[in-house]
């Protein structure tokens, strides 16, 4: 049968980690095999004693343990490369702060095989009851069903990035595939590991934050497709590993926007962009803004001054 790596990555997020493996070792695989990879990125807190005592026999579960933290990418990065060495078909990178429902693995894989055309899927992402953006303009019988994502679209004239239908009600205005998309969220995102031996794995330069972008634009350059599929489902803790907003998100995103933008965006655009760095320098939204400017301009990428 087909066979799936799950890579979830855990940095000192004990209990959101168990309930996530908890969440997933219930789904059906009627159409697949698979084995979890759990990659802890350095916890500096008991994180790598507990798991090792929750998984150690647990025949389902690899265990990889760091000793400093490596970034959403290269933490990934070495769950993924454990996949390829054991001739696994895919690896579903999926957070560690999710529920899932217990077909939407299933689904995933039953569209994959009967549409090969299609090499990176997502599911339909809900926020998980209570954890929305705007909680308090929802109906009680919506929360659980308020999109986190429905893929991703990217402003090209902006370089900005955002979630197809976040924020939204669902009530069915997104239940049909959805192929285009500029790119699925690393939240959950199932790849054909036959993508990743041709274009190489998520890149280690932006250690965290829109790598998924970044990796989904590589793929679509070389001639894969992707897609949406909405009648697989997870609900997402929303910014359970890292709270939002604060520094870090000041630094990561306004150095790897610049990244990601000199990659792909055009001429105009890039342009824009350097102007735009020009007035970061001399007027900072913050100083972990100016500071991600200088380091993108000084080529000092992955955890550059964090």
């Amino acid at each position: 049968m087909t066979r799936v790596n799950i890579v979830i990555l855990n940095w000192n997020q004990l209990q959101l980690t168990l309930d996530t493996i908890a969440s997933v070792k219930k789904i059906s695989h009627k159409y697949f095999h698979y084995r979890i990879t759990l990659v802890d990125n350095g916890s500096t807190d008991n994180c790598q004693a507990e798991l090792n005592k929750a998984f150690y026999v647990d025949s389902q579960v690899n265990l990889i343990f760091h000793r400093q933290n490596l970034g959403y990418v290269d933490g990934n990065n070495s769950g993924i490369k454990l996949g390829l060495s054991g001739n696994f078909d895919y690896t579903l990178i999926l957070n560690n702060d999710v529920q899932v429902d217990p077909d939407f693995l299933d689904n995933l894989i039953k569209f994959s095989e009967s549409n090969p055309q299609y090499s990176i899927l997502g599911p339909k992402i809900y926020f998980a009851p209570g954890h929305e953006f705007h909680l308090s303009r929802y109906q009680k019988k919506d929360l659980g069903r308020v999109i986190w994502s429905a893929g991703g679209h990217i402003d090209w004239g902006n370089v900005i990035g955002s979630n197809v239908g976040v924020d939204e009600v669902d009530t069915g205005q997104y239940n049909s595939i959805n192929d285009t998309v500029d790119f699925i969220s690393g939240c959950a995102i199932l790849v054909k590991n036959q993508v990743f031996q041709k274009i190489g794995l998520f890149d280690s330069c932006y250690f965290l934050y829109l790598e998924d972008a970044d990796f989904c634009q590589r793929a679509l350059r070389a001639g894969f497709k992707m897609a949406c599929v909405p009648n697989s489902i997870i609900w997402h803790i929303n910014a359970g590993s890292s709270s939002s907003g604060g520094n870090l998100h000041h630094y990561f995103l306004s150095r790897n926007r610049l990244v990601f933008g000199f990659r792909y965006a055009n001429f105009k655009t890039k342009l824009a962009l350097l102007r735009q760095s020009i007035a970061i320098l001399f007027n900072p939204p913050s100083s972990w803004h100016r500071r991600g400017v200088i380091d993108y301009f000084l080529n000092k990428l992955n955890r550059g001054s964090w």
